[in-house]
């Protein structure tokens, strides 16, 4: 058995498991949700990660960094925010109210201009390298601040589907792929039983059969297969009452409402509830920010869903108590480029977008970094004032979540990496 599969053991064996199991009748009837997690409160709480993917790389120009009446600023107007001096576009007037909460970094910068290599390097921080596959930060927070108290995910991906967007587990091992929940908020797959509690012990009992049988002659290859850690982790967490962290049915409908009605708004109510749980990473994902036409109209309907849930998720960690150790980032691939081109859209642009980030200890109401649409469009290769690379973003991240980015890893084939190989951001991690 490896040391890996060893780390992920938990203190009760298959059978405990089986008896456990069956016992629990036809609807694995779930109790209150444990409130451990949540009875701790501020800076005392174990940290947690959410973060907001913006699959298809939104533009910043219509997000948090609008240049209105320019040449390239299009229709996309300014508004101010609780941070003096800062604009952010129009198209988000609640999250206006909720930017002194947050910092804006307008300089982010990559050399991935591609859909899925841009997600691979800001996902993990490290650009795509044939020899290797790095874990997403998400997945490494998750394997280095386990917490053994959990019986559900440690590192899970909300509203989303399939593909490279969903952060893996790589070297790491795919037991820490993020656990993917579609549709968040609404029903969980496969985690009450189909029959009833008799013949759903006959059927446990039946694969424990056919799982030592199986073994015998085959232990290493079984091993390294996971078979059976999935097995306990799943029949573990079905009958976990953490489980009831996925589920909204209990949440007042005003809150709900707050969030609004997508997968995406259900989903950052979710990541507010995993959170609570005590979940180290999730990232819950709004797909349709590849305004390649239409791209006003379409961060428009973007921002419709993005802005009210953003914002209930802000007041909610403040209002909880949770935000002093729960670090936020908003984030895609890339940005947008300062040309609108002939369908009235915008390509990819990996040289100067923004992000934004807080919670977690980080300061707030910082605007770091500038663009100038026209210097850049004139010259291409020209960088944004304060340029901040992605693995300093993610260094920066790692060192209020505890995790030391200079750690290295030693991957399958014995090669060392480090967690990161950024240099934290100064100003960000500075006292107020």
């Amino acid at each position: 058995m490896t040391d890996m599969h060893n780390a992920l053991k938990r203190p009760v064996s298959r059978r405990d498991v089986l008896r456990l199991a069956a016992g629990l009748g036809v609807s694995f009837s779930l109790p209150a949700l444990d409130l451990r997690a949540a009875a701790q409160r501020g800076s005392e709480r174990p940290r947690s990660v959410i973060i907001l993917w913006m699959a298809g790389g939104p533009s910043q120009l219509e997000t948090w960094d609008p240049h209105p009446g320019t040449k390239y600023g299009g229709p996309t107007k300014a508004i101010d925010t609780t941070v003096p001096g800062l604009q952010i576009a129009d198209l988000f007037p609640r999250m206006a109210e909720q930017m002194h909460h947050l910092s804006v970094i307008r300089s982010l910068v990559s050399k991935e201009g591609d859909h899925e290599r841009g997600t691979y390097f800001v996902q993990t921080g490290y650009r795509p390298d044939p020899t290797v596959v790095h874990p997403a930060m998400g997945a490494v927070l998750a394997n280095r601040l386990q917490d053994p108290e959990l019986e559900i995910p440690q590192h899970v991906s909300l509203a989303s589907g399939d593909g490279f967007v969903v952060p893996r587990g790589g070297y790491l091992g795919d037991q820490w792929d993020a656990f993917r929940i579609f549709d968040p908020g609404r029903n969980i797959r496969n985690m009450q039983p189909r029959v009833g509690e008799k013949r759903q012990q006959r059927r446990l009992q039946n694969l424990d059969v056919v799982t030592s049988a199986f073994r015998r002659g085959r232990a290493r290859a079984v091993e390294q297969t996971l078979h059976e850690d999935v097995v306990e982790r799943a029949l573990l967490m079905m009958s976990s009452e953490q489980l009831k962290a996925f589920q909204i049915d209990e949440e007042p409908q005003e809150i709900v409402e707050g969030y609004g009605d997508s997968r995406f708004g259900r989903g950052c109510l979710v990541a507010r509830r995993l959170v609570e749980q005590g979940v180290r990473s999730i990232q819950v994902v709004l797909q349709g920010f590849d305004t390649h036409a239409n791209n006003f109209d379409g961060h428009r309907t973007q921002a419709e869903i993005l802005d009210p849930a953003f914002a209930a998720l802000m007041q909610d960690l403040v209002e909880r108590d949770l935000l002093d150790s729960t670090v936020v980032l908003c984030v895609g691939e890339f940005g947008r480029t300062p040309q609108i081109n002939p369908l009235d859209g915008r390509d990819h642009w990996p040289l100067g977008f923004s992000c934004v980030l807080g919670g977690g200890g980080l300061r707030s109401g910082l605007v770091i970094g500038e663009t100038s649409p026209e210097d850049q469009v004139r010259d291409r290769t020209l960088k944004p004032a304060d340029p901040v690379e992605i693995p300093d973003l993610y260094a920066t991240i790692l060192a209020r979540m505890g995790v030391d980015g200079d750690e290295e890893i030693n991957t399958p084939i014995g090669r060392p990496i480090a967690i990161c190989e950024g240099t934290p951001i100064a100003s960000l991690l500075e006292e107020a």
